[in-house]
């Protein structure tokens, strides 16, 4: 087997998702707004068939998990492309079984890249080696900036990336545009702070704007799974964020069931704080 030093899986994890990020936007103006489910599915296989391809070739022996190989994404197709399927997902057995593991999801916040103009959505790569997130990046195309992992911390372009501390007395929470949680409504509400819930698109455009300042925290629980959150958290832990499941255990990758429906993501001076304010309303969170 070829032995990759950390530091080209850092770099090739950039290189991927930023390479798929201008993809994807090359795919927007060709395609245009004209009608969004169009526009969306071929955006997300032209991504993954590109990642896809570009791992194998870079990566041969490693192990792919992309949203796209699903067996649930046979369906869709892609404008202007083949008429096949889209190149699956390595086999369960085999991923279980291999040291190293691409979760990579082409394009995170199909929405707001179908919507004109928006610019939070968001490419993943991340590696997962032997049970731990190895290497990450995050690209927000439309924003023009990759957050990445590189030894020993993390960067936004070529700038050193340290997650900010909050203002004191205020929290600005990252929640989902279109369906906030209720339990995050009622953790604002019984917060002894100055809480702003700040609407965003993706989950890796939410988490980048944790680690950019834009806001203070993210939390969310129902409906995500490992692509939604191993590159954006990869890219948080290396840049000194806190993330973790929202009651407080590690987040776990490489998973029989890829599903990972919750997360937290903030500075580690907020974690206790938000931590305590979960449990106190857990009897809101999704079943």
């Amino acid at each position: 087997m070829t032995e990759h030093t950390a530091a080209d899986d850092h770099a090739l994890a950039a290189e991927l998702a930023t390479e798929a990020g201008r993809l994807l936007l090359a795919v927007r103006a060709e395609v245009g707004h004209g009608d969004p489910r169009v526009l969306k599915d071929t955006g997300d296989l032209r991504a993954h068939e590109h990642l896809m391809a570009a791992i194998a070739e870079r990566r041969p022996g490693d192990a792919v998990l992309s949203e796209e190989g699903r067996s649930s994404a046979a369906g869709k197709r892609s404008r202007g492309g083949a008429d096949r399927a889209p190149t699956g997902n390595t086999r369960d057995a085999d991923r279980l079984a291999a040291d190293r593991v691409w979760i990579v999801d082409p394009l995170d916040g199909t929405r707001e890249y179908s919507e004109e103009g928006r610019a939070d959505w968001a490419v993943h790569v991340a590696l997962w080696v032997k049970g731990e997130l190895a290497a990450g990046a995050v690209a927000l195309p439309a924003q023009g900036v990759t957050l990445r992992t590189v030894p020993g911390g993390a960067r936004a372009g070529e700038t050193d990336l340290r997650v900010p501390e909050p203002e004191p007395g205020k929290l600005r929470i990252a929640v989902s545009r279109t369906r906030p949680p209720e339990f995050v409504q009622r953790l604002a509400e019984k917060l002894d702070l100055d809480v702003t819930l700040v609407p965003i698109g993706s989950a890796g455009a939410k988490i980048s704007a944790v680690l950019l300042g834009e806001v203070d925290a993210y939390v969310h629980a129902g409906g995500q799974y490992e692509w939604d959150s191993a590159a954006p958290a990869a890219v948080a832990l290396a840049a000194g964020a806190h993330a973790s499941r929202v009651d407080g255990s590690p987040l776990a990758y490489n998973r029989p069931d890829p599903t990972l429906p919750d997360i937290l993501v903030c500075h580690p001076v907020s974690a206790s704080t938000l931590l305590t304010g979960i449990r106190d309303v857990s009897d809101a969170l999704p079943g």
